[in-house]
């Protein structure tokens, strides 16, 4: 039973740093300089720890990766969550 509830935590982890992850890739991507901090926002309320956000930017394309750790009851090896979102640049043509 137990090991149902944390598989049910470790899901909800990946999806919140792959919402955090689009938040970033999209807010990055318009433009907005403070996208990073709305991403470690989303990540942090979803119950995230050690959140690190990593942009790269390229011409076409962002290209954002969230890793997090999630709150487990036993991490054996499987806390750490890594999810990436990619969202073309919008340019004025």
């Amino acid at each position: 039973m137990l090991g149902l509830v944390q598989l049910g935590v470790w899901l909800h982890a990946r999806t919140v740093a792959g919402e955090a992850a689009a938040t970033v890739a999209d807010l990055q991507a318009a433009g907005l300089s403070d996208a990073q901090a709305a991403g470690e926002r989303v990540a942090t309320q979803g119950g995230l720890h050690a959140v690190r956000i990593v942009t790269e930017t390229g011409q076409d394309v962002v290209v954002v990766t969230v890793s997090a750790r999630a709150p487990l009851f036993f991490d054996i090896g499987q806390g750490v969550i890594t999810e990436r979102a990619v969202s073309p640049r919008e340019q004025l043509r």
